[in-house]
C-alpha cells in the first residue's frame, strides 16, 4: 500500500513538474517578442488571431500586443488578404476541400467577409469543376462494392465532409444512378 501511494505520488509529481515546465514561457522584452513574431509570421502566413493567440502564450499586456500586431501589419508580415488568398489555394490544392469547407475555415479565424471572397477568387472554376469529378470518380469507384444506398451515402459524406456544394453532389450522384441503375 505504501509503495503504490510512493508510485502514484512520484509520477504526480513529474506530471505536475513537467506541466509547468511545457506552460512557462519566459517573459521577453517587446523587441524580443516582436522578432520572435516576425519569424513566426516569415515562416508561414498566419492571420491576426493566430499571431495573437502566439502572443499570448508569452503573456504580454493588451497594449503590447495589439502595437506588435500593428508594427507586424505595417512591417508587412502580417496580411490577412494574402492569408487568406494561400489558405484557399492551399485547402483546395492539397486537401481537396471545397468553397463551403474553405469559407468556414476562414470565419473560425475571424476573416472579414471581403477576404473570404477574395480568397475564395483565387479557386479556378474550371480546376474547381475537375477536382470536384475526379473525387468523385475516386470516392465512387473506391465504394463500388457496396449496395446503391450505402455507396450514396458514403460518397455524399466525403464530399459534403470536404466542404463541396449539396445540390453539386446530389445532381452528380443522381447522374450516375441513371446511368448505372
Amino acid at each position: 500500500m505504501l509503495k503504490e501511494k510512493l508510485i502514484i505520488t512520484k509520477k504526480a509529481a513529474y506530471a505536475a513538474f513537467f506541466f509547468n515546465l511545457f506552460e512557462m514561457k519566459t517573459k521577453l522584452s517587446y523587441d524580443e517578442l516582436k522578432m520572435k513574431m516576425q519569424y513566426y509570421c516569415s515562416y508561414q502566413e498566419r492571420c491576426h488571431s493566430e499571431v495573437l493567440r502566439k502572443i499570448k502564450t508569452y503573456s504580454p499586456n493588451y497594449e503590447e500586443s495589439n502595437s506588435i500586431i500593428s508594427d507586424l501589419i505595417k512591417d508587412d508580415y502580417l496580411n490577412e488578404t494574402r492569408f487568406a488568398k494561400t489558405f484557399s489555394r492551399g485547402k483546395f490544392n492539397f486537401k481537396n476541400w471545397g468553397k463551403n469547407r474553405i469559407k468556414l475555415e476562414l470565419k473560425k479565424r475571424n476573416i472579414s467577409e471581403k477576404n473570404i471572397e477574395l480568397g475564395l477568387k483565387e479557386i479556378d472554376d474550371k480546376d474547381y469543376e475537375k477536382k470536384f469529378e475526379d473525387l468523385f470518380e475516386f470516392i465512387s469507384s473506391k465504394h463500388k462494392n457496396l449496395e446503391k444506398l450505402n455507396r450514396k451515402k458514403k460518397v455524399f459524406d466525403y464530399l459534403q465532409y470536404r466542404g463541396w456544394e449539396n445540390d453539386k453532389i446530389f445532381k452528380k450522384i443522381n447522374e450516375l444512378w441513371k446511368k448505372y441503375y
